[in-house]
């Protein structure tokens, strides 16, 4: 600031009031202009981190989440990222490394939000790449923090979530749309959030329509395209087939797929499917092209950056937890 100050021959003082808009002060606007030009011509940035110290706040959220290269915590990121960008605030992106069948790496998960806390962050979210209950550190607990395709399994913390039982009913009442009344059921392993929700919405469709899920036709794939095709066979090779299959993810979808290919049948002629999560990769490019139930992942990170925002601004938040929208896209499976 001193160079700043000589280049436009004015004071050090003078720079600060205008650097940090200072109202209420005698700086014209000559004076403005002489010290904004030095800004350009001599390169000069302020020190965040020495702002962030001063005023005890920065613009900076930070995230942490495992795998980030992954599809879905990308899209969260690039949501959050989004809204952030206009709220005028940053995000440092933290990754907790790869979760196992144990949970995330504890001690990477530890330090990744030790070292966001150093840099002042003003607020986190934490994410995951599946929809879970989660323990979070401690060391959260000292900024606001908003867990995003997560829960806090003690309660304590807000969350944004996929309402995976709208997403289930919109897509068993879209088979009920096009005629089909006997559908089976691909489901995920039975005691994960997911499973649950899409499952009871399943039911909940096929209830306002008067009728019950067959118990016979609901098969676990386990999350995998072998499972898929696995659990296809089993509830295909019933005497009394169903005409239309709700996969409760696309890699499921793509298996039931090869299963129904092999016995000579069509999609959707003989057979409809529908998928849920929309990977890209599967549910675009599958022949015919998959109808599948998106899960939010944009819309999730975007709301976690609000909440967040009215959290760091003592605002209330609508509730503990908040439940987004899976909506329903329409390709040539159904």
């Amino acid at each position: 600031m001193n160079d700043v100050a000589k280049h436009a021959g004015v004071s050090r003082t003078a720079v600060s009031f205008v650097l940090s808009n200072r109202e209420n002060t005698s700086i014209s606007d000559e004076t403005r202009a002489r010290i904004n030009d030095a800004v350009q011509v001599l390169g000069y940035r302020p020190n965040a981190g020495a702002r962030a110290l001063a005023a005890q706040r920065s613009d900076w959220y930070g995230i942490v989440t495992e795998i980030v290269t992954a599809p879905f915590a990308v899209d969260i990121i690039k949501g959050a990222q989004d809204q952030a960008w206009l709220d005028r605030r940053f995000l440092l992106i933290a990754p907790s490394d790869q979760a196992d069948a144990a949970g995330p790496n504890q001690g990477l998960e530890d330090a990744a939000i030790e070292k966001l806390l150093e840099q002042r962050v003003e607020g986190l979210l934490y994410a995951a790449t599946y929809h879970r209950g989660v323990h979070v550190p401690k060391s959260a607990n000292e900024v606001p923090t908003v867990l995003i395709n997560c829960f806090d399994v003690d309660g304590k913390l807000p969350s944004i979530v996929p309402d995976e039982r709208a997403g289930g009913r919109v897509a068993v009442e879209r088979l009920l749309r096009a005629g089909h009344r006997r559908i089976g059921v691909i489901n995920l392993d039975p005691d994960i959030p997911a499973a649950i929700g899409r499952l009871e919405g399943a039911r909940d469709a096929l209830k306002g329509s008067g009728l019950e899920l067959d118990p016979a036709l609901v098969v676990s794939g386990h999350a995998t395209a072998d499972g898929g095709y696995e659990a296809a066979c089993r509830i295909l090779d019933q005497p009394n087939k169903p005409t239309a299959l709700f996969c409760l993810n696309d890699r499921m979808a793509m298996g039931a797929y090869d299963a129904i290919k092999e016995r000579g049948l069509t999609i959707p002629g003989d057979i409809a499917v529908i998928g849920f999560d929309n990977q890209e990769l599967i549910a675009a490019y599958l022949r015919p092209k998959l109808t599948t139930v998106a899960l939010p992942f944009e819309k999730m990170g975007a709301l976690g950056v609000r909440t967040l925002a009215a959290l760091t601004a003592g605002q209330p938040i609508p509730a503990d937890q908040q439940l987004v929208d899976c909506p329903l896209l329409e390709r040539s499976s159904v």
